[in-house]
């Protein structure tokens, strides 16, 4: 019995410390990216990729037809508040009805402290929107990072843990993981394609959110793992 849970306390640990390392790698990505924006090392890259989804010659129009368009107006906002919060509200409640507390609570938990993150960094940075196109979309708070992409990360990311946590196949642990990044990158591209974001501010708020589903992971770990004497 104790040499099972000696294994088990191993292996657990081995695996928070991973979890640290990529968080902190997160936060750290994240912190250097906002260093090289302020000194303006991404502004010539940024407006390369952002004048790249443009029509040449018509920087009006973004490339591809407006069914396209009007594709990527729906899969920003997957993003968005209203679609964030109707997630995060159907997961909490899904969990909470199959008596998953924890996984509950660490999903709402989770979506707040990243909801305040982005909000918090937006004012500290206040970045400009992008001028060089005009917005598809309305917008009205800074630009670094990018809130949609934030909290993209944040939400499908932990959302896929947790789900990933209760499902014993690989291959289903593969599509919540695979369907969340397919969102997040989804996200991300649509926000530049609609020009009310430079590509850093993706790459930013992708970071931030990982770094929260990170966190997610290792709360869960801890909210199970066992106490002394037990």
């Amino acid at each position: 019995m104790f040499d099972t849970v000696w294994r088990f306390a191993k292996r657990f640990e081995a695996r928070v410390l991973i979890a640290l390392g990529l968080a902190s790698g997160a936060v750290l990505s994240f912190v250097e990216l906002a260093d090289d924006m302020v000194e303006g090392d991404t502004e010539a890259l940024d407006r390369r990729l952002v004048l790249a989804l443009r029509t040449p010659g018509d920087l009006n129009n973004p490339v591809g037809s407006h069914d396209l368009e009007e594709a990527v107006r729906d899969v920003t906002a997957l993003g968005g508040t209203t679609l964030i919060v109707v997630v995060t509200l159907v997961g909490i409640l899904a969990f909470a009805f199959h008596r998953r507390y924890r996984h509950a609570l660490v999903l709402g938990g989770t979506v707040l402290l990243g909801t305040l993150s982005s909000n918090l960094t937006k004012t500290l940075f206040d970045r400009p929107r992008p001028d060089l196109v005009p917005h598809e979309v309305f917008v009205y708070s800074g630009s670094f990072p990018s809130g949609h992409s934030t909290m993209a990360a944040t939400t499908y990311l932990t959302l896929a843990m947790l789900v990933s946590s209760l499902e014993p196949r690989r291959r289903t642990k593969a599509l919540a993981y695979g369907l969340a990044c397919a969102v997040l990158v989804g996200v991300g591209f649509s926000r530049v394609y609609l020009g009310v974001h430079w590509p850093s501010d993706v790459l930013a708020g992708w970071c931030l959110g990982a770094a929260w589903a990170l966190a997610a992971w290792l709360a869960l770990r801890l909210l199970h793992a066992p106490t002394r004497g037990s």
